[in-house]
């Protein structure tokens, strides 16, 4: 913050060096928090398979969404021909900064920063027909709700189609896991858990990475490098077994009889 401000005032002619940009701050490792097992998946995505956030959480876990870019979804990123899902806004309490407003923060949807954030997701069939089951019942919804709706192409909109708190479905998001018998988990976990059981399924780091809308692989790296021990044993097996194991001839050696020329 202190360098961006400093910046502001160099470009402005209000200083003659940026001293901040200067300075080497310390490497801190990113922490990966908890993440949910493949068993514990299950259980929850079966606990709310019926409830209204059923889908936004599947889709958390599955591609590793932030929070606010699932509450972000628009349906005209969503492509069923395709079979993608393209991440382009997000929807987040920011603090309002009218001196007039009634409330302190507002809600605010807004597209997302950066390139690696502007994804497309590859869905599967299963995934793209749940997508089109939950729009029926997204459609019967706001038909219901009639002159109250206020249409903002929101997937996961309120009951009258205003973009979801993301605080309020996080409160939601808790008492899902504990009815579930998972006790108190945060959405943000979705997120770790879906990337740890896509490394533990073999995915490749980078592609990880892509998914998670991660800014470089060093981030991905980072944060769930650790989870990559079994992939580099593997590899240092696989390169000791062909240097340093028993060799095979390319074909064999026969030797000359006495009318071959042995050169």
């Amino acid at each position: 913050m202190l360098r961006k401000a400093l910046s502001q005032a160099e470009r402005e002619g209000l200083i003659v060096r940026n001293v901040a940009a200067l300075s080497l701050p310390p490497r801190i490792r990113q922490s990966e928090g908890r993440t949910l097992t493949i068993d514990q998946a299950h259980t929850l995505l079966d606990a709310v398979a019926e409830h209204r956030l059923g889908l936004v959480v599947l889709l958390s876990l599955v591609f590793g969404l932030r929070r606010g870019e699932a509450l972000g979804l628009m349906w005209d990123a969503f492509d069923p021909e395709a079979k993608t899902l393209r991440i382009t806004h997000a929807v987040k309490r920011l603090k309002n900064r009218d001196a007039n407003a009634e409330t302190r923060t507002k809600i605010v949807i807004s597209e997302v920063k950066t390139p690696n954030s502007r994804r497309t997701l590859a869905l599967t069939s299963e995934l793209v027909d749940a997508l089109k089951a939950y729009r029926a019942k997204h459609n019967a919804a706001r038909l219901k709700a009639g002159d109250a709706w206020r249409e903002h192409g929101l997937v996961f909109p309120t009951s009258s189609g205003r973009p979801s708190d993301p605080d309020n479905f996080s409160h939601v998001f808790s008492r899902l896991t504990k009815s579930a018998g998972l006790g108190h988990w945060h959405p943000h976990e979705l997120r770790h858990s879906g990337a740890s059981i896509m490394l533990a399924q073999g995915t490749p780091l980078h592609v990880v990475s892509e998914v998670l809308g991660h800014a470089s692989v060093a981030i991905t790296k980072d944060v769930y490098g650790h989870l990559m021990e079994g992939d580099r044993r593997a590899a240092t097996e696989a390169i000791s077994g062909a240097l340093l194991g028993q060799r095979k001839r390319v074909a064999p050696r026969v030797a000359p009889n006495d009318a071959e020329e042995t050169g």
